[in-house]
């Protein structure tokens, strides 16, 4: 390392350690080292939300470029630069020196440039007696060239996070365009269900939707909306399966038992879509509570025979096969219940229904209140409402009660699990908390 470089601003400027770390680097570079300058100025216009500085300071490094005669830096030159104010002003259409000051301290202080001044801090050359430049006292480019790397790589990224950005925004209008040209289709059909119902769903992932979201909101907002036009189009299939007619007279006894209007799916207005159990997950959890709901419903009937047992058993697993929101949208919302997993952190659904049973201990909310509420939501949803009393549980005088009602209320069709994960997403904030 030449530490012959290595100098101390001029004046009442302080020196640190930032400025001595960017010299020793600047001075580190391999002999043979060049670059164009103008294409490393076009990388540090894409990084520059990275590199902390302002559309003006690159204005400045325009101009103190320009002044640099050769198109390629090169680690052999010099690499000094050494206009002054109202030359870089004149080349910075016109802006006030003390401006170009600042934003000349702004650049340095981001490791783009350095500085070499004076014994009088003048930026000026001294010459040989050939006109050739023996040394010059002024701004070096070298931590251009060092940084030409990674600059370029993080003008990379950034442009892969825009083109990212612009992607999920497209799916996310063509995901809103689907869903409300589905809901208005439903309802001028007249097909059955509680369209209304996915019409403020809908406004509630919406409501508090910013004009320039940033990435997180518009992942957390596709999440929500594709979920929902899940749904919807499953409800639809469903209705559309059950009202097609049949030469088969096999067929034609399939479709009388989905058309029975008993049905748990064919009564279900919440727009939730059905899903095969995942045996590594909720197989064991299923079964379970099936049996417990089979016992509970023969204690009840006393002598009611099988016939009652296997409606029970069959309503139980119906509805514990309902498909659950996103993980990720569910942390994001109910922040809380992380505390309670496995080592203070929820990995996998397992870890989240594990978590909800002592959560709901802690509540005082009865095991029967919590079977039922898995009868009929599904262990995963009910695992997600018990997360989101104990975010609201300073709120609720009786869990268990509260708990009751939501399950009540949604077997007639009049409580849906979104609009509360929005709600209390809004309420949150940006998360942070992720599924691991």
């Amino acid at each position: 390392m030449q530490l012959d470089h290595i100098t101390t601003p001029f004046g009442r400027r302080t020196m640190t350690y930032a400025m001595l770390a960017d010299q020793m680097t600047a001075a580190e570079i391999d002999e043979d080292a060049c670059a164009d300058k103008w294409k490393i100025y076009q990388a540090l216009c894409e990084a520059r939300p990275r590199l902390g500085i302002t559309d003006r300071a690159l204005a400045v490094l325009s101009a103190l470029i320009s002044f640099y005669p050769k198109s390629e830096l090169a680690a052999g030159d010099s690499l000094i630069v050494f206009p002054s104010n109202a030359q870089l002003s004149r080349r910075a259409n016109g802006m006030a020196e003390q401006t170009i000051r600042r934003h000349l301290a702004v650049l340095v202080s981001a490791g783009l440039l350095t500085r070499k001044d004076s014994a009088n801090g003048k930026r000026f050359a001294r010459r040989g007696r050939a006109g050739e430049i023996d040394e010059a006292f002024g701004f070096s480019l070298k931590p251009l060239l060092a940084r030409a790397g990674e600059i370029a790589q993080l003008a990379a990224e950034v442009e892969a996070e825009r083109l990212h950005m612009r992607r999920m925004k497209e799916r996310l209008t063509i995901c809103r365009r689907d869903v409300l040209k589905l809901i208005e289709t439903a309802l001028e059909e007249g097909a059955a269900g509680d369209w209304l119902a996915a019409q403020d769903e809908y406004r509630a992932i919406f409501a508090d939707y910013p004009r320039k979201p940033a990435l997180e909101m518009v992942t957390a907002a596709l999440e929500a909306i594709e979920f929902l036009r899940e749904n919807i189009l499953n409800q639809l299939e469903i209705q559309l399966k059950t009202t097609k007619p049949s030469g088969n007279a096999p067929e034609n006894e399939r479709h009388k038992q989905n058309s029975n209007p008993d049905s748990p799916i064919e009564s279900e207005l919440r727009f939730e879509k059905s899903e095969g159990e995942n045996p590594q997950s909720i197989e064991h959890t299923n079964e379970e509570l099936a049996v417990r709901e089979i016992k509970s419903a023969a204690a009840g009937m006393g002598q009611g025979g099988m016939a009652g047992q296997n409606r029970a058993r069959g309503e139980c697993l119906a509805g514990a096969g309902q498909k659950p929101f996103p993980l990720g949208m569910v942390l994001s919302a109910c922040r809380e219940i992380s505390d309670y997993g496995p080592g203070g952190a929820i990995s996998s659904w397992r870890d989240l229904m594990g978590a909800a049973v002592v959560v709901r201990s802690m509540l005082g909310v009865s095991p029967s209140a919590y079977e039922e509420a898995c009868a009929v939501f599904g262990p995963e949803n009910a695992a997600t409402i018990i997360a989101c009393i104990l975010e609201r549980a300073g709120h609720i005088n009786s869990a268990g009660g509260y708990l009751r009602d939501l399950t009540s209320r949604a077997e007639r069709g009049e409580f849906s699990l979104g609009p509360m994960l929005m709600a209390q997403i809004r309420a949150n904030g940006p998360g942070e908390r992720r599924a691991g």
